[in-house]
C-alpha cells in the first residue's frame, strides 16, 4: 500500500514511467491537506490555484487519475453528479461507508466495516472473495430529522 508521501510518490511516479513534477506533488499535498472532504477535481483544482498559482486546470484534472492509478486517492460516487476523491489511508482494506443527508447534503463516514458478515456469506456460498465494496447510505440526518 501507498505510505501517502510526496518522497514515495516521486519514487513510484519514476517506477510507472511518468515525470515527477512540482505540480503533482502539489496536487497530492493538497489532497493529503483535505483528507475526508470528498472533494470534486473542480474543488481541488481552486485549493491548488489558491496555494500554487502556477498550476493550471488541465494539470490537476490529468494528475488525479494518476494519483488514483498509484493508489493515493480514490474516486467516490455520492450521487451528485460530480467524480469526488478521497485519499486512500495507509492500511485500509475497505473502503469506509458513506451517510448523505438528502436534506443538507451533509456527508458522514463511517469507518466500522460493516458488511464482514456478508462478506463472509458470499465466500461460504458462492466462493467468492470480496476485495472491496462501495456503500452509501442515503437518508437524513440528526439535524435535519428535527427541522
Amino acid at each position: 500500500m501507498v505510505q501517502n508521501s510526496k518522497d514515495d510518490l516521486s519514487q513510484l511516479l519514476r517506477e510507472k514511467g511518468y515525470k515527477i513534477t512540482e505540480q503533482r506533488k502539489a496536487v497530492l499535498e493538497i489532497v493529503m491537506e483535505h483528507d475526508g472532504e470528498h472533494l470534486s477535481s473542480q474543488e481541488i483544482y481552486e485549493l491548488v490555484k489558491k496555494k500554487y498559482p502556477d498550476v493550471g486546470v488541465a494539470t490537476v484534472y490529468r494528475t488525479l487519475p494518476v494519483l488514483e492509478e498509484l493508489g493515493y486517492v480514490y474516486t467516490v460516487d455520492l450521487g451528485d453528479g460530480c467524480v469526488r476523491y478521497e485519499l486512500h489511508r495507509e492500511g485500509q482494506q475497505h473502503r469506509h461507508h458513506h451517510l448523505i443527508c438528502e436534506c443538507c447534503g451533509r456527508i458522514t463516514e463511517v469507518e466500522d466495516d460493516l458488511l464482514d458478515e456478508i462478506e463472509e456469506k458470499i465466500y461460504e456460498g458462492y466462493g467468492f472473495v470480496v476485495k472491496d465494496h462501495r456503500v452509501k447510505f442515503c437518508g437524513i440526518c440528526s439535524k435535519c430529522e428535527k427541522c
